[in-house]
């Protein structure tokens, strides 16, 4: 979902909502194209991130760790339809709005055992290859409650 000002919303992945997940997979009826299921994309975009987990689930290849802090008084004072940036912060598991105790409860419903990988997009662990390490472990302690 990255994208730059001029770009959003949808920047250059077409795939970013249940509808279009939908369509996607009609239109190409393929057992190789799947999902990288990442909750703070659908979070971002204020909607459910459990939900479409029991609806997409053979679909979902690869699952991203990943949280999302969204600024109220920052969305406030610039509206949904500004650039994001200006009203989110990607954050480590745990250190934002998404449950991952139900997101990682629907994996386990949906008896998902594929890839996933904590995705270290948080500014207060990018600085440094020792904040990066120190980024993972403290995910890896979080996560290791469900996974």
């Amino acid at each position: 979902m990255y994208f730059t000002k001029d770009e959003y919303p949808g920047g250059n992945n077409l795939a970013s909502t249940p509808r279009v997940w939908r369509e996607m997979f009609k239109r190409v009826p393929c057992e190789f194209l799947g999902l990288n299921y990442d909750p703070s994309h659908l979070r971002l975009l204020m909607a459910d991130y459990v939900k479409p987990v029991y609806e997409f689930k053979d679909k979902i290849f690869h699952v991203h760790f990943k949280d999302i802090q969204i600024h109220k008084d920052k969305l406030d004072e610039h509206g949904a339809f500004s650039y994001p940036a200006l009203w989110h912060s990607p954050k480590l598991p745990g250190l934002g709005m998404v449950d991952f105790g139900a997101f990682c409860s629907a994996l386990n419903d949906i008896r998902y055992n594929g890839p996933a990988c904590i995705e270290v997009e948080d500014r207060a662990f990018e600085g440094s290859l020792a904040d990066v390490k120190r980024g993972i472990e403290q995910s890896y302690r979080f996560m290791s409650q469900w996974v």
